[in-house]
């Protein structure tokens, strides 16, 4: 690309905000932009600074969705995605205006989703013949129920941000100016957390959808025990003892 289709800020210094930044096509999500997300996303694991991301677009559209004018070509690279979903460090969606087919995708592919209460949220990829193929399917699903979430891609039915936080697909819904300094927040709360905890917690909360109930357990105690050897494990605990708070070094 010329140039980037992200603005990359940092509002402190273990916050990342990464905005979507195509707004003359209501940030749709072409290769291009994806692959420069995902080049961001691992950057700010591997920094050590870093220990939460706020993504967002703009006040029309987090995402309108992928970018139609390549799906006649070679279409959507979606092993991107697994670049995505890779990522270590938590993840805050912040969603203004439209959060459509790849947008909800990417939407909920982060760990918590700030919403604006005027959001337009679906997976309208039926109307072109098509289906969810970035996980939209599957996440929608877990996240609505069966039933909802069949309206939502048999149907392209869409829903406002109200009802995303009513039927638990998002964690906040708030006015829409409330949107990025509500999920800076949450941003600044994880920040203040013990990063590598953070980091093993993330992973073991993604196994419980994808192991059997036991495999995960073990796996989960396994995680407990491994970070109860770390540093900063000690450090919350000598201070919790010694009524003070902790200083994480993240290790």
């Amino acid at each position: 690309m010329s140039e980037s289709s992200l603005i990359v800020e940092r509002p402190e210094e273990h916050v990342a905000l990464v905005r979507l930044a195509r707004p003359r096509v209501l940030n749709a999500l072409s290769n291009a932009m994806l692959a420069e997300l995902a080049g961001v996303f691992e950057a700010c694991d591997a920094d050590g600074v870093t220990r939460a991301i706020v993504l967002s677009g703009d006040e029309r559209a987090f995402a309108a969705g992928g970018d139609v004018g390549e799906f006649l070509g070679d279409g959507p690279r979606l092993e991107t995605w697994d670049r995505l979903w890779a990522t270590a460090l938590p993840i805050v969606g912040a969603v203004r205006g439209l959060a459509l087919g790849g947008g909800l995708e990417l939407a909920m592919s982060c760990d918590l989703l700030v919403v604006a209460e005027d959001a337009r949220l679906g997976q309208p990829e039926i109307r072109l013949g098509l289906m969810p193929g970035a996980g939209g399917t599957q996440r929608l699903t877990r996240a609505l129920g069966k039933t909802l979430a069949t309206e939502m891609i048999l149907l392209g039915r869409e829903i406002d941000g109200r009802a995303a936080e009513a039927h638990g697909l998002a964690n906040r819904c708030v006015p829409a100016e409330r949107v990025v300094p509500v999920a800076l927040e949450l941003a600044r709360a994880l920040a203040r957390m013990a990063p590598q905890a953070v980091r093993v917690a993330k992973r073991a909360i993604a196994r419980a959808f994808e192991d059997p109930l036991h495999t995960a357990l073990l796996d989960e105690r396994g995680a407990f025990y491994g970070l109860l050897q770390t540093q900063d494990a000690r450090e919350g605990i000598d201070a919790f003892l010694s009524k003070r708070r902790p200083t994480w070094q993240g290790r």
